[in-house]
Order: C-alpha cells, then structure tokens, then sequence
C-alpha cells in the first residue's frame, strides 16, 4: 500500500499517589510506506488526572501548602475560587467544588479570591520540568504564545494539531489554550496592579492585551469589578502574598 501506518506502545506507568501523576514513555512507530521501513520515536509521557475530592478536601481543611497550586477551591454559595491555603474560614465541604486550574474555575464561572490571590500560586509541579505536551504549551502560553499568536501556531510549535491540543487540554487541565491564555493575561495584570504604580494603559500592554478596553472587559468578567478598583483597595498582608514573578519585577524596576 501507499498509506503510512503509526502505532503507539505506552511502556512502564508509574503513578505518584500525591499529585495524581502518572508517567513513563511513550514509543511511537510509524511504517513510512515510500521506504518500506519502520521509523520509530521514544518521548516522555505525562498524565495528570484530579485528585479524589476527599483527598482536597483534607488538604484544604488542613491549609496544607504541599498542595498548593495542584487544585482550586470554587466555593458555590460566594461563587470565589482560592487556593487550599487561603487564610479565610473554610467553606462547608457541601458547598464546594474543585478544579485542577484556575482557568478551568474562571470557565465554570468563579472569580479570584482577593484574599489568597490564587495569581500567587505556584505552578503545578506536575507540569515543573516535564517534556509533555501540555506543560510545553502551558509554558509558551505563560510567555506570551497566545497574546498574539493563535491556537494553530502554538500547536505547530508543539508538532500537533490544535484540535489534539485543545483535548489535552480539556483532559489535563479542563480548560481550552484560549482560556488559559486569557487566566494567564489576567493574573499578570493583577500582580502589576498589587506590585506597580503603572497606569491602566501600562499595565494593559505589559499583560498583554490588545487594548485598554479589551483588558478593562476581561479583568471585570473575571473579577466583578474593574481593575480601578482593586488598584485602590488596601495592599494585602506579606502573610497572604508572594514574591513577585520575573514580569513583576522587571515592571516595578521600570515604573
């Protein structure tokens, strides 16, 4: 026949019962019909599956920071997300939800909890480090991939195609590259506005929006409120906040 023929062989899982990782390698084969030969191809192989909700539960009752950045908390009754170690008196396990990202929180409908920042979480370590798919589009997002490019070429980057990458997405992550994109844009502006005395406009391009207005939209879609506001609310606590990120930094040494 004419019609190249790929197999893929999953070899040796290995699960972490913390983080809810599992990986180990992926060897794919593809028969190139042209030469007749079989070609082959060996690449990390990384999937993330939630945690159980008791286990998030436990580690959020508990404030425990091992799991900080690993999932949210959507408390329904207020319609927040925060992070497991929000200093604020936890919800009743009734009322609660939990979600792997902060995008996947943002599209079901939740805003950011002022208290806890959930801008300030650390990355998902399962993603810290990895070759997967996922954690190098997360990264390139994180860097800016999406704040003019589109889905198509971030997915050629990666060598798949932007449909496979939304699925991963969704299956890793629960949310869309957009999505994510866009969580991103928004947490970048929330720390130039809790850690700088830029302006609006400044801090609109540095986030890497198209316009002031197309920034003022997002941020009062994500928050409820307009990025004024927070500009004007009293700064929080050092025992509620982090280090600023590289951006922030390099933003506040400009200003």
């Amino acid at each position: 026949g004419t019609t190249d023929i790929t197999r893929t062989f999953v070899c040796g899982p290995v699960s972490d019962d913390q983080t809810g990782l599992s990986s180990g390698s992926c060897i794919t084969m593809t028969y190139l019909s042209a030469s007749a030969r079989w070609r082959w191809q060996k690449t990390d192989l990384i999937v993330w599956t939630m945690l159980d909700f008791e286990t998030c539960d436990r580690a959020r009752l508990a404030r425990d920071p091992a799991y900080d950045g690993i999932f949210f908390t959507a408390v329904r009754s207020t319609r927040i997300y925060c992070r497991p170690v929000c200093p604020v008196k936890p919800a009743m396990t009734k009322n609660v939800r939990y979600y792997p990202s902060a995008a996947a929180s943002e599209d079901a409908g939740y805003r950011p909890c002022l208290r806890c920042r959930p801008e300030t979480a650390p990355f998902c370590p399962a993603w810290n480090g990895t070759r997967s798919t996922v954690g190098r589009a997360v990264r390139l997002i994180e860097r800016g991939a999406l704040d003019e490019g589109s889905v198509e070429d971030l997915a050629s980057r990666l060598g798949v195609g932007a449909r496979h990458l939304s699925r991963l997405f969704g299956r890793h992550l629960g949310s869309t590259p957009t999505s994510l994109a866009r969580t991103v844009r928004v947490q970048r502006a929330k720390r130039l506005l809790d850690t700088t005395s830029l302006s609006m406009t400044e801090i609109a391009n540095r986030s890497g929006f198209t316009s002031l207005r197309s920034f003022n939209s997002v941020f009062r879609e994500v928050y409820r409120r307009p990025p004024t506001e927070i500009k004007r609310r009293t700064p929080l606590t050092p025992a509620t906040t982090s280090s600023p990120r590289p951006e922030d930094r390099s933003a506040a040494s400009r200003a």
